[in-house]
């Protein structure tokens, strides 16, 4: 079995399907052996998901997708080996969880004007513990509620842009996030930029100190990905990589254990978080 390396993949602490000790497990059964949990606005799942892959050998990065906000629409920039306790970082994500939540709110209500009403106390309940809310719980608890059967169809008819039921999200702008996550020690990289298609923002986000780009994605084609590793190339940048795992029959759950960061891209990602990294990532004592 080939050793796979996943830089981006999700549970239940935000929208994935997988509790994070049983995401590991998964990952470890399909061949992953570095793995890092990015969920979005909340590291709630790093430290069971850590644990958890410490038993089993493999190699762990914390990380986390922190969504900024652009012109009105979503920049999701991934951040990784960030110390715990960082005031600003907190703060940050404190208030990126307390928009989602306004969000789902807002969600909801047009929901219900459209004749789609769900549980939304129930669901804002079940992330009280630091946990992010996501479209994709929404759709779920559209599917419970008998609206729609698939997550897919919760998107096509409500969700997605541009249907009745979506809300923009609000926040820190992308420059403002890569900036704080420089300052706090850790290592950023723009998500999944192919489907963003915002390459006119790069330049910018350089000069805010961006470590990376996630050239392998699994919504990259061949194509796409050539193009991003070359735009690394050209501003000096790393490359990352991941899955996107969102859990057993998500959107491009298929790709969860076939596709990876290469290791060589890999070993100068982890030479860039520096030879202090696990010192680094220590807990402060006392």
């Amino acid at each position: 079995m080939n050793r796979v390396i996943d830089l981006h993949m999700h549970t239940t602490a935000s929208d994935g399907l997988c509790a994070p000790a049983q995401l590991v497990d998964e990952a470890w059964a399909v061949g992953i052996r570095a793995m890092s949990v990015t969920d979005h606005d909340t590291r709630s799942g790093v430290e069971d998901a850590r644990k958890r892959a410490g038993e089993l050998g493999i190699e762990f990065t914390p990380g986390i997708e922190i969504t900024a906000v652009h012109s009105g629409k979503d920049v999701h920039v991934l951040a990784y080996g960030l110390p715990d306790r960082i005031p600003a970082i907190e703060a940050l994500l404190t208030e990126q969880r307390q928009a989602r939540v306004h969000r789902a709110r807002e969600i909801a209500h047009r929901l219900s004007r459209q004749g789609a009403p769900i549980d939304i106390d129930g669901l804002i309940a079940s992330t009280l513990t630091g946990k992010a809310v996501a479209r994709p719980q929404i759709a779920r608890y559209l599917i419970a509620a008998g609206h729609v059967a698939t997550v897919a169809e919760a998107f096509d008819t409500y969700l997605a842009e541009g249907q009745p039921a979506y809300v923009p999200h609000e926040g820190a702008d992308p420059t403002q996030v890569v900036a704080m996550i420089r300052a706090a020690g850790g290592m950023s990289s723009l998500a999944h930029p192919g489907p963003l298609k915002r390459d006119e923002l790069i330049p910018a986000l350089v000069d805010a100190q961006l470590d990376a780009i996630e050239a392998y994605h699994s919504a990259h084609d061949e194509g796409e990905q050539a193009h991003y590793v070359a735009l690394a190339l050209r501003f000096g940048l790393l490359v990352t990589g991941g899955s996107d795992y969102h859990g057993p029959g998500t959107r491009r759950a298929e790709h969860f254990g076939a596709m990876g960061l290469p290791a060589a891209r890999y070993a100068a990602f982890r030479e860039r978080l520096g030879a202090d990294y696990e010192a680094r990532l220590a807990p402060p004592r006392g």
